[in-house]
């Protein structure tokens, strides 16, 4: 009987060693993001823990799976070695695990989510994957790394010696009790005894996203969310196939065609394509937000066409590139250009340029193995390429790639070499994505991620100023078309409200050249990435017929709309309109004026885009 209450005892013993670990995790994760956390009620900040608790005893029950099922051995042989066995996988479970913690706290500055399947993506080029961080965050985040996993391992090991001085071989009717121990474990796996198992919805309580993060368990979540990568279903089916295709139909139809009758006076401009990193329309001054970083984005805001009301599709790279070349809606958990089985089969703005009779280039100052880029703009038939490996290694940055004034002067000298031929050039710049490292003096200062974001756009919006002044004096200039996009919005500056609020996806575009219409001077309608290569092949004569998603720039009606899609959720504004629908909670998280079906338009593309992902082969 002593040998059963030991083993019990242990079991019990070791499933609170888990739960408590986590409630540590918690912790760390509302302290290393204090700001956040201080923003929240207190109560708010128990029920992080008290809703997290749930997901703590389901990953803490997986965890106790093996050392449990251990434990029956140890009842009919030498439990030493059984011990040992416990001890040493308990040990890499915690070295692992604090792994995923700091990354996870590392990573959700820049991403906005807790730590999902979305890192496996990243494995084949891990020293891009931490380049989101400075140097200091990846030793502090290295040090408190091994000092938790240390703690841990010690009050875990003062647990093993003394279950080792308790524990001896057991009577073979044991074996029962412990069979019930390990089946009692599917109580928390699953959350209590309710039909459906216990999930992220289950612990988001709060209209404050980032008290929802905070109380998921981030493995749990890591691991959960790996085993729906491969998951053949459609998780954002409500409509029939039909229905949803008929709800995107009547609203995009009316929304295909021109209302200018002349964009641009040449018929085949050459065209130019730079797409700026995280450039935020909260930071440009012609579009309403601060003044003082892109000084001459908003100079050159008057001599162009202006798009005042342009949005994001996603909120990452790898999630842009596809929106702007292939005018492809992001999943909201999935990302297309990670698979290249599906990537290929995708319109590619490129390829249809290359029909014109374009020839097409790619400039990037790092490198473009990273997020599978190099894969897609091959299948999209760029035909040259200049990246990270055309520059010297003391003109980069300790992260990401060669710093944009070296890049920008690079691609501009190239330009000098082009024939008579129409060329489609597209450029994406670097040096203003985290941990912004750049030349020179940071105009804002370094004392706050969101000083060091402005000072880095300072920065690369001189870089472009200097490109343009230089391309006015080229001859080619007079029969191009200058494009500047942003890849992604960004979280920074600190925006009120909601963290997914159509805001953090609010970006520039600006059209220049010689080869524009003077007349133009802005276009107010909401648009998207998405709409890009649809409009510039409509204007050029070209094939849109494959890019199903986009509509025309250049349509002036109200009932324009924008649509983005962020992890587990869309948004979806047109002028007086915004909807914003959570897939984990299940719910509007966000609605302003009268919707008119514009709830259902949102949710209608979300399936039917995510269809169209499943069937891609």
């Amino acid at each position: 009987m002593k040998t059963v209450i030991n083993r019990a005892l242990f079991s019990l013993r070791y499933f609170i060693f888990w739960v408590i670990y986590f409630f540590v995790a918690r912790v760390i994760f509302l302290t290393y993001y204090f700001n956040k956390t201080q923003a929240l009620e207190g109560v708010t900040i128990v029920k992080t823990f008290l809703y997290g608790f749930q997901l703590d005893a389901s990953f803490t029950a997986y965890l106790c799976v093996l050392p449990f099922t251990l434990l029956l051995f140890s009842i009919f042989t030498n439990h030493k070695s059984i011990i040992h066995a416990i001890k040493y996988y308990t040990y890499f479970a915690i070295v692992s695990i604090s792994l995923l913690l700091f990354i996870d706290a590392g990573l959700y500055a820049a991403w906005g989510i807790r730590l999902d399947a979305s890192l496996l993506d990243y494995l084949n080029t891990p020293e891009l994957m931490v380049s989101s961080a400075s140097k200091s965050q990846l030793l502090v985040g290295g040090f408190f790394w091994i000092l938790t996993s240390f703690v841990f391992c010690y009050r875990y090991q003062k647990l093993n010696a003394h279950f080792k001085i308790k524990v001896k071989k057991g009577h073979p009717s044991e074996i029962f009790i412990g069979l019930f121990t390990i089946a009692l474990l599917i109580i928390p796996m699953r959350g209590g005894l309710q039909t459906i198992p216990i999930n992220q919805s289950n612990v988001y309580f709060s209209s404050n996203m980032f008290a929802n993060h905070a109380s998921l368990n981030h493995v749990w979540n890591f691991g959960q969310t790996i085993s729906q990568k491969s998951s053949k279903t459609n998780p954002y089916k409500i409509f029939t196939k039909e229905k949803a295709k008929r709800l995107i139909k009547e609203n995009k139809t009316p929304l295909l065609q021109s209302d200018y009758d002349s964009v641009l006076k040449v018929n085949k401009p050459n065209v130019i394509l730079i797409i700026w990193e995280s450039l935020s329309a909260k930071v440009v001054g012609s579009l309403g937000g601060e003044n003082g970083v892109t000084p001459n984005l908003n100079r050159l805001s008057k001599e162009g066409i202006l798009f005042t009301n342009f949005y994001s599709n996603g909120d990452r790279t790898d999630k842009g590139i596809p929106a702007i070349l292939s005018g492809y809606y992001p999943q909201p958990a999935r990302k297309i250009i990670k698979v290249p089985s599906k990537a290929r089969t995708l319109p590619m703005l490129p390829k249809e340029m290359n029909k014109l009779g374009y020839t097409s280039s790619f400039y990037y100052g790092g490198d473009l193995n990273f997020g599978n880029m190099n894969t897609y703009l091959l299948n999209a038939g760029v035909t040259k390429f200049v990246d990270g490996s055309s520059f010297d290694r003391k003109d980069w940055n300790s992260k990401w790639g060669a710093y944009d004034d070296v890049f920008m002067k690079k691609f501009a000298k190239d330009l000098t070499k082009e024939q008579n031929k129409p060329f489609f050039k597209i450029a994406l710049t670097l040096s203003s994505h985290e941990p912004f490292e750049i030349k020179g003096k940071y105009r804002f200062g370094k004392n706050s991620a969101d000083n060091l974001y402005r000072s880095s756009h300072y920065y690369t919006d001189s870089v472009i100023g200097d490109f343009i002044a230089f391309a006015k004096t080229q001859e080619w200039y007079k029969n191009t078309l200058i494009v500047i996009m942003a890849d992604h919005g960004h979280s920074s500056p600190k925006h009120e409200g909601l963290y997914f609020a159509p805001i953090k996806f609010q970006i520039p575009m600006l059209w220049l050249g010689g080869a524009i219409n003077a007349n133009i001077k802005q276009v107010d309608e909401i648009a998207s990435q998405v709409d890009f290569s649809y409009t510039l092949l409509d204007l050029l004569k070209g094939d849109k017929s494959k890019f199903i998603f986009g509509k025309n720039l250049f349509n002036r009606s109200e009932n324009q709309y924008a649509y983005y899609s962020y992890n587990k959720g869309f948004g979806i504004l047109t002028k007086n309109r915004v909807y914003i629908y959570d897939y984990i909670k299940k719910e509007t998280i966000y609605s302003k004026g009268n919707l008119n079906k514009l709830d259902s338009l949102g949710k209608a593309i979300t399936q039917d885009a995510y269809e169209d992902y499943l069937n891609r082969r």
